[in-house]
């Protein structure tokens, strides 16, 4: 089965976790984009509706959603999202599509937070997939060289602006063998935004779609 498929299995998966009248929180990338070209079959079970990004927004409003503030809505009922990577604890490595931070806000703010992926992405531990720093402009030599110390790669993902108005940059060669301690260090780190590690807020559940269908973890 391809990753497409195992995408959207998982996706499907999440769907039946929606009850009627809920407040969703919708994160970005491919597998959130087959979640949202979906959504349209359950319309009647969401409340309202809040996204991780611009590109989700647009999404949403192309499939006849109403997109709510953040600010409006408060704390609400359940945020789904992808990851680039995911532990057994579901600690996440998520920003690949560099929507880390609004990701990283709404998972907080969300009673409930289902992670979808496929089967790739669960590893033994995370950092072999870059990870993403946002960064504000000036900061990025700063942060980069505090990477260095820390025995990451740091290369600045040149030509792409956050929509907060920011930088990422991805740090390659990373063993992070303690999410929560990691997450906390590189956050200190002056001119840091967010760091996409997920750690201090893990997901709630993670959909595994593979060839044998969709596995459910739990912490």
């Amino acid at each position: 089965m391809d990753a497409s498929q195992k995408k959207r299995d998982s996706a499907k998966a999440a769907m039946e976790l929606i009850e009627p009248g809920t407040t969703l929180g919708v994160g970005t990338g491919s597998t959130v984009n087959y979640l949202i070209e979906m959504l349209p079959e359950i319309r009647d079970k969401i409340d309202r509706v809040v996204s991780s990004s611009e590109a989700s927004t647009a999404l949403l409003e192309e499939n006849g959603f109403e997109v709510s503030s953040l600010n409006e809505v408060g704390d609400y009922d359940l945020y789904i999202d992808g990851a680039d990577e995911s532990n057994k604890h579901l600690q996440l490595i998520k920003g690949g599509g560099g929507a880390l931070t609004r990701e990283k806000v709404l998972a907080a703010a969300a009673r409930r937070f289902v992670c979808i992926v496929d089967d790739t992405k669960l590893v033994g531990m995370l950092g072999s997939f870059p990870l993403p720093i946002e960064v504000l402009p000036m900061a990025r030599e700063l942060v980069s060289r505090r990477m260095l110390k820390m025995r990451g790669q740091p290369i600045w993902r040149e030509g792409f602006i956050t929509d907060n108005g920011n930088h990422i940059l991805d740090v390659h060669d990373l063993q992070i063998s303690n999410p929560l301690e990691m997450e906390a260090r590189i956050n200190r780190i002056p001119g840091v935004v967010t760091v996409g590690i997920f750690a201090h807020r893990p997901a709630d559940i993670l959909l595994i779609g593979g060839d044998n269908g969709v596995r459910e973890m739990r912490i």
